[in-house]
């Protein structure tokens, strides 16, 4: 059966539950995908191939990266025990596993730092938090166009960011040497059409875009306006929380981090200073 494609209409509706979205001047396949996004986590047994993979990278190296450095490296996990053990360390996520391959993005100055030594050449620079900041920002872009070519290819994904909980462990798991850290994974497959992956609601744009000047005052009465819509989600979805009390709980304290309050001195442990 043919699934009919939403009107650019019906695709705002979706993304903002708003009744009456404004209708876009503008609209094409891209725009599409991009609005379609939802989070997959049960996926099919089929196979990602190998040629399918190679697109998915050259989408990735299609992302803009500061100043032509290209400081992220991918690693493609499709080992079913390795895929288990990274699994276990993400909080034990069963999609990781049910997914045919897990894509885990890092940071990584140690290809230019064998280039400088191979060179004799000094490379401090690397040191230094923006360096890093600028490594992290390089593999959220490469992922993100990773993400938008695999959705428009009609595969499934979703980001897993509690790789970073253990990321000494996950470094171990998978051979990463000094100056290369796992980031964050991403899972890709064939999404199993009984889950009805649903596309979740975001914020107003009137929250999140400002003109000009940066202004809080209003946000309030727009944070509420989301936080019934997305209650209708939830409750759609089988949930009860709120996503107000989800958001202040994640953040509540160090622990409700889940281990990632040692990020600094992981990232110290695995070469990167950050002075």
């Amino acid at each position: 059966m043919t699934q009919i494609a939403p009107t650019p209409t019906d695709a705002l509706r979706q993304r903002y539950r708003d009744a009456a979205p404004v209708e876009p001047a503008h609209w094409n396949p891209v725009l599409r995908v991009l609005h379609e996004h939802r989070s997959v986590r049960r996926y099919l047994p089929d196979p990602v191939s190998d040629d399918t993979l190679r697109l998915l990278i050259s989408a990735a190296q299609s992302a803009p990266t500061s100043s032509n450095l290209q400081v992220w490296s991918v690693i493609a996990v499709r080992d079913e025990a390795r895929k288990a053990r990274l699994a276990a360390l993400a909080g034990g996520q069963a999609h990781i596993e049910q997914a045919p391959v897990l894509l885990v993005w890092t940071a990584d100055f140690a290809r230019l730092r064998q280039l400088a030594d191979d060179r004799g050449a000094p490379l401090d620079g690397a040191d230094y938090l923006e360096s890093s900041y600028v490594g992290f920002i390089d593999a959220a872009l490469a992922a993100q166009n990773a993400v938008v070519a695999a959705e428009s290819l009609g595969l499934g994904t979703v980001y897993i960011g509690a790789l970073r909980n253990k990321p000494e462990q996950v470094a171990a798991e998978l051979r990463l040497p000094p100056q290369v850290f796992a980031v964050f994974g991403l899972v890709v497959g064939h999404p199993d059409p009984a889950e009805q992956a649903a596309v979740k609601p975001r914020l107003p744009q009137a929250a999140v875009l400002h003109h000009e000047t940066y202004e809080l005052s209003d946000q309030r009465e727009h944070v509420a306006r989301y936080e019934e819509r997305i209650a209708e989600f939830y409750a759609e979805q089988g949930l009860t929380h709120s996503w107000t009390e989800r958001v202040l709980d994640r953040l509540a304290s160090a622990r409700s981090l889940n281990g990632r309050d040692r990020l600094r001195e992981s990232l110290a442990g695995h070469g990167f200073p950050l002075y």
